[in-house]
């Protein structure tokens, strides 16, 4: 993944869609820090491994959270008092 501040990808912006075209993905910079990211609509279809990973730890971690927790009622009743 290459990085690019905003000035610099605006000025390269074909030589951008170009490299993207050929599968490259561009992480777009403002002050140092990421706001954008340019994929080939293709890549968009399937999420790539690191995200993948992260959404399964994400996942695992809420399961873990909600694993030992008690409600102290029926969920019908949680709702009625959520309702009030």
């Amino acid at each position: 993944m290459k990085f690019f501040a905003v000035f610099e990808a605006k000025n390269r912006f074909s030589e951008l869609i170009a490299a993207v075209a050929q599968g490259e993905e561009i992480t777009i910079t403002r002050h140092g820090t990421p706001v954008a990211r340019l994929v080939a609509v293709s890549a968009t279809a399937q999420p790539s491994i690191e995200q993948r990973e992260r959404v399964s730890g994400e996942i695992k971690r809420l399961r873990a959270l909600g694993s030992g927790a008690v409600l102290g009622c029926t969920v019908q009743q949680a709702i009625q008092a959520g309702r009030a």
